[in-house]
């Protein structure tokens, strides 16, 4: 009888231990000694092209050699152990080394592994491997303290003896993933449970100085100003640090992937009212991370984000790009964008509201009584968590995108100057800093938003999408561009969601898709076309209101729909132009138009009154020169090109009335 080799008997050994770990659908063991044996042409090839491998925007926060394999969504739990098996086969065959760092099974499913080039290679050819990404880090988006001390101070008085917010916030628990707090400063002592998550990379450098204040320091800070006894926002709030971040205030891609997983688990463990998630870090764009507060978000968890430190554009950043976490910028005490030095807080269409980041007083690791002040988006993001904890404390129903509008609702606008942005931002940043709600909030009013897309391509077929989030109703749609040519926008449907959609025309440079996202209680929204280019669109069932019109012409017609006011259920169309009427109920839901005609070149605010809340606006000029419009907050704004004539505005104003309160008309 021939022996049997050496090599395969340890195989054998290998393979038996490896079908333990993944009993619910084990491979037999000739299965796998094909994978070792084989001449590598079987397993590495799929039918489908290669797995996408995504790096970092950014090249200088890259982590070489540790990439995350992200399965494709449905794939159990037994595919990523069967993957990471025959991965492992394949590397063993090649002499290449692989090392598994962690798995995730909760909102992505796939594993960390550090790997060569060659291992790659084989990784993205896998069966059910969705992409693979690169590690990248994330950093507290707070200034150094060394930095902070070359700022001048603005001064003022505390507040803190008169600072009455209607609760204390104590019916909402914000997990905070950040570095270590210390726990034993009396603006936390007893405030902050440190949970047993730590997941950190090594510090940078061979003279890391690891004492206890400066590793402390970033979270101890921001977990004062969510719920500190004196400097805290929501001073009854519960805070649980997660960490990961390290004593420089730098984690990883990876390691934020695991914490929310943890997260994830303990709340499913032990459900919670109100349960926020604080992120006071950002990194480079990552498919991963935002995946992982999407579906948090879609947990029930409100998820509050960093819009970042750096005087850029929020979209190239994460978690702040992810459109449904609530991102936070930062002011400072007269209400203008913070600038540290080079730096200075991220913009743009991506950013949800501002909130005081500049010179913020708050704990200190120094000592356990010891204060300092320290700014960034991570102070922001943590006023901006401290009101969503007192407003869930008064309505723990709350979904996280009422949270937002609550928020949104009632911030101070039109305070901050955005002339100094880019122009390209300008038009899309919001202008709303963060303020506390009144105690008597009502539930039942109509609250409304603009989403902006990113900027379409410059060819005639180009378009730019924009979408609600879930739990919101399209009430408008409408388009923008920075040099007038487009050919108007449409509405489509996907997924049973509507998508507002601008397109670009012959000789335009790109444009904008601008959704008017709103929520009330009760409210639905159709959409109807015109039957043929021509004809009117209009709104069938009698319950309806029509909300808004939408515009698509040729390049010849450049002409607007226009909500009729005779009748406000149709949109009035000339000849080759086809609209939606976007037509919704709720109830006691009442709309009304408000009409302006500009003179030559006038730029143009129609503003609806208070109690009224803006869902569409539309204008046209005789030359169809117009920018716009563009709805901001309670407003709607049209910019004429140079040189172009008169233009007619309409707004249409909508509200929830009281059954006991009679109809009104605004002025």
């Amino acid at each position: 009888m021939r022996r049997t080799p050496a090599w395969l008997g340890w195989a054998l050994c290998l393979c038996a231990s490896l079908a333990v770990s993944a009993q619910d659908q084990p491979e037999d063991d000739a299965g796998i000694l094909d994978l070792i044996r084989d001449d590598g042409t079987r397993h590495e090839s799929r039918a489908e092209p290669a797995a996408p491998f995504l790096r970092c925007n950014k090249a200088a926060w890259r982590v070489p050699g540790k990439y995350l394999v992200i399965l494709r969504q449905g794939t159990h739990e037994s595919h990523v152990q069967r993957t990471v098996r025959r991965l492992r086969a394949q590397a063993a065959r090649r002499g290449c080394l692989l090392e598994i760092l962690r798995t995730y099974s909760g909102f992505v499913h796939g594993f960390l592994a550090k790997m060569s080039s060659d291992v790659l290679d084989l990784a993205v050819k896998l069966p059910h491997v969705d992409y693979i990404e690169e590690d990248s880090s994330i950093f507290a988006q707070s200034v150094p303290w060394n930095l902070q001390r070359l700022l001048q101070p603005h001064g003022g008085t505390s507040q803190n003896g008169t600072y009455r917010p209607p609760n204390d916030g104590a019916m909402a628990e914000v997990f905070l993933m950040d570095g270590g707090v210390q726990s034993s400063h009396r603006e936390v002592e007893g405030r902050v449970l440190i949970t047993d998550f730590n997941d950190v990379p090594e510090e940078d450098g061979v003279r890391v100085h690891r004492q206890t204040n400066q590793c402390d320091s970033h979270g101890t800070h921001t977990a004062g100003v969510v719920g500190g006894l004196d400097s805290g926002v929501a001073r009854g709030a519960a805070v649980n640090l997660v960490r990961v971040l390290n004593c420089q205030g730098k984690g990883a891609v990876s390691g934020a992937l695991a914490g929310l997983e943890y997260i994830r688990a303990t709340l499913s463990a032990r459900p919670v009212d109100a349960a926020i998630v604080l992120l006071p870090f950002t990194g480079g764009f990552s498919r991963s991370l935002n995946t992982a507060c999407r579906d948090m978000v879609a947990n029930g968890a409100v998820v509050v984000a960093a819009a970042g430190n750096y005087r850029d554009d929020a979209c190239l950043y994460s978690p702040a790009s992810e459109p449904e976490v609530i991102t936070v910028g930062a002011v400072n005490s007269a209400d203008q964008l913070m600038s540290q030095g080079a730096g200075g807080t991220n913009f743009g269409r991506c950013v949800d509201l501002f909130a005081p980041g500049d010179d913020i007083v708050s704990a200190s690791s120094d000592c356990s009584t010891c204060f300092t002040s320290r700014s960034g988006t991570s102070q922001a993001a943590a006023h901006a968590a401290g009101i969503a904890a007192v407003i869930l404390s008064s309505n723990q129903n709350l979904s996280p995108v009422q949270v937002l509008h609550v928020m949104l609702h009632h911030s101070l606008s039109n305070t901050i100057n955005l002339l100094p942005l880019p122009e390209t931002h300008y038009l899309k940043t919001p202008n709303l800093v963060a303020a506390m709600p009144p105690a008597n909030q009502s539930n039942e009013e109509l609250l409304c938003r603009s989403v902006w897309s990113e900027e379409s391509g410059s060819t005639n077929t180009d378009r730019a999408i924009s979408r609600c989030r879930q739990g919101e109703e399209m009430m408008g749609c409408s388009s923008y561009t920075p040099d007038g040519v487009h050919v108007g926008e449409t509405i489509t449907m996907k997924s049973q969601q509507m998508e507002c959609v601008a397109l670009n025309s012959q000789g335009g440079k790109g444009v904008y898709a601008v959704a008017r996202c709103c929520i009330v209680g009760g409210l639905q929204c159709q959409v109807h076309a015109s039957p043929e280019p021509g004809q009117d669109a209009e709104c069938v069932d009698p319950q309806h209101h029509l909300t808004a019109c939408t515009s698509r012409s040729t390049p010849k017609t450049l002409s607007k729909s226009r909500a009729h006011g005779s009748d406000l259920r149709r949109c009035a169309v000339k000849d080759g132009v086809t609209s939606h009427a976007v037509c919704c109920h709720a109830p006691a839901l009442q709309c009304r138009l408000l009409e302006h005609t500009s003179s030559d070149n006038e730029q143009i605010k129609v503003f609806c009154p208070s109690g009224w809340t803006l869902t569409d606006c539309s204008a046209g000029s005789q030359d169809s020169s117009i920018l716009g419009p563009v709805a901001k907050g309670n407003s709607c704004h049209v910019h004429n090109a140079t040189g172009a004539k008169r233009a007619a505005v309409i707004a249409v104003c909508c509200r929830t009335r009281p059954p006991e309160q009679p109809a009104t008309t605004p002025h």
